[in-house]
């Protein structure tokens, strides 16, 4: 049987793990929360950060922390230094002494600027969030990381960065897809996939498992009405993948159905 995410996290030994999700007041990081939350063993804590948590796109995700006693609303701009180093201040608040099992870099904004709409500051902007704004994250959570990473191989239950990324980001598959040129998107998450690669060789004598996750062309705000996949299911999706991942798979380009995409 395939185990979710949430239930790998299920050891009777050692303490539940702890998540922090980013652009989680909405979409797919919205649904990655409520579903770790309303898991049979969720994780001890999940920080969900957004950038406005108490404003009034914050309101699904208030309504959901107030259910789930697991779930800390943390205010968090990737692009905004001092936002950044606020949510760390917050989250190692609750965290004490113990580590971050899991970060799932969620965040992102698009862009369906053509070659002849596009201009210097979408591109720039659309970089900021999708590219550095991923990495800045994850290098202000390393040490986190690494403390509840433990000795035993690499897995999502011990340490991991996910960064969700999109096929359209993949240069292998670009020329199926040419009727969507999205530039500062598709190339944005391209960049954000070498990131990825960076990470898993770096941070993998730290014991955290880094990979990057297509979930799905979905039915949300960024994938519109069109999408043909509903949030709930790629959501599963994701967390039973995130259940399989190991010292084998660190690294990796995945869709939400564990199947390997091209660079």
């Amino acid at each position: 049987m395939t185990l979710h995410y949430y239930e790998a996290l299920a050891r009777p030994a050692q303490p539940r793990g702890c998540v922090l999700v980013t652009g989680s007041n909405r979409g797919i990081g919205l649904e990655l929360v409520r579903q770790l939350a309303a898991s049979p063993w969720p994780p001890h804590h999940i920080f969900a950060t957004c950038r406005h948590p108490e404003g009034p796109r914050g309101k699904a995700l208030r309504d959901l922390a107030a259910q789930h006693p697991s779930i800390k609303l943390v205010q968090l701009d990737t692009v905004n230094v001092p936002s950044i180093q606020g949510a760390v201040r917050a989250v190692d608040s609750h965290l004490k002494d113990q580590g971050l099992n899991l970060l799932i870099n969620n965040a992102g904004v698009s862009s369906h600027a053509t070659l002849h709409s596009l201009d210097s500051q979408e591109m720039l902007s659309v970089f900021a969030t999708n590219v550095v704004g991923t990495l800045q994250v994850t290098k202000v959570r390393v040490e986190l990381l690494a403390k509840g990473a433990g000795k035993e191989g690499l897995s999502c239950s011990r340490a991991a960065v996910i960064n969700v990324s999109t096929k359209l980001g993949s240069i292998g598959l670009c020329l199926g897809v040419l009727q969507a040129p999205m530039y500062p998107y598709r190339a944005s998450k391209a960049a954000q996939n070498m990131v990825t690669r960076c990470l898993a060789v770096e941070l993998q004598e730290k014991g955290i498992l880094c990979a990057a996750i297509h979930p799905g062309w979905v039915k949300t705000d960024m994938g519109t009405e069109e999408a043909p996949l509903m949030v709930e299911h790629s959501v599963r999706g994701i967390l039973t993948v995130l259940a399989s991942l190991s010292q084998d798979t660190s690294g990796t380009f995945l869709d939400w159905e564990g199947n390997s995409l091209p660079w």
